[in-house]
């Protein structure tokens, strides 16, 4: 799609919702502002877990980091660095530990997206499209910012062998059974969860090499082909499948599962700490 086609499009989805805000969404703005401060809660809450560690919460990471991160792997790594101010800022930030040697090490990443208002739309008796004539809008791709999120995070963690990174998900894109909803009038509409135009779970399952979503994949996998073993960093994807939305109390259980997970992945290198008087 050439710049000015994508212009044009992006114009005409303004007007239809009425502004930016149509594009991003209040809701999708509430979500990601959710994951954010759940993830300073569970800061607050590991800090009280464990005392006699030390851990802080940042919202965002350079790619110099990152890039230094990758030299200390092999010297050809890391080389590449066109925008020296530039960053990523996953929605949730980072919690870290300091280790033994005073190293900070990552134990959580959390981003979260929402996308698709198919449900509310049909609640609320709203038609979509340019024409408002339409059940369901066609899915965007609001979710590719997370690929690259995911990736940069891989190679800052490229050394360890977990990766504390969680996705939380929401929205009518992110369907995992089909659900039936009333629009004001009585009429039932069933919106598929395997439409390839509405469903963008399989986009992110790349992220976990299709591995089981809604599970804890901090831990790296090991496979063998040829004779080689690979290592796997493979993020943990949780959706609300029924077109729910994510509260407090199952967002922080999730983070703090994935953070103990991390913290037992890093016993050795805390030990001094866990065990001193």
């Amino acid at each position: 799609m050439s710049k000015k086609n994508q212009s044009n499009r992006l114009t005409t989805q303004q007007k239809e919702n009425l502004g930016a805000v149509g594009i991003f969404g209040d809701e999708a703005k509430s979500h990601d502002d959710l994951v954010g401060d759940v993830s300073i809660k569970a800061m607050e809450v590991l800090q009280t877990n464990f005392p006699k560690l030390s851990f802080r919460y940042r919202t965002s990471i350079s790619k110099e980091e990152i890039n230094k991160a990758l030299q200390e792997v092999d010297k050809e790594l890391g080389q590449t660095l066109f925008v020296s101010e530039s960053n990523i800022k996953p929605d949730g930030g980072l919690i870290e530990v300091k280790d033994d040697t005073d190293n900070w090490r990552v134990v959580l990443v959390s981003e979260a997206k929402h996308q698709g208002k198919d449900i509310e739309n049909i609640q609320n008796g709203i038609k979509v499209g340019k024409n408002n004539d339409q059940d369901f809008m066609v899915a965007g791709n609001a979710i590719e910012r997370s690929h690259k999120n995911i990736s940069e995070i891989a190679n800052l963690m490229l050394k360890e062998a977990y990766f504390p990174y969680v996705l939380f998900l929401e929205g009518s894109n992110f369907l995992t059974k089909d659900i039936t909803v009333t629009r004001p009038n009585g009429e039932e509409l069933t919106i598929h969860y395997n439409t390839g135009s509405l469903n963008r779970l399989d986009r992110l399952t790349a992220a976990n090499y299709g591995m089981p979503i809604n599970t804890n994949l901090c831990k790296n996998k090991f496979v063998r082909s040829n004779n080689r073993m690979i290592m796997l960093q493979a993020a943990s994807i949780y959706t609300q499948g029924d077109g729910g939305h994510w509260d407090e109390e199952n967002m922080l259980s999730i983070m703090l599962e994935i953070a103990d997970t991390s913290l037992q992945m890093l016993g050795s290198d805390l030990f001094k700490q866990i065990t001193k008087d």
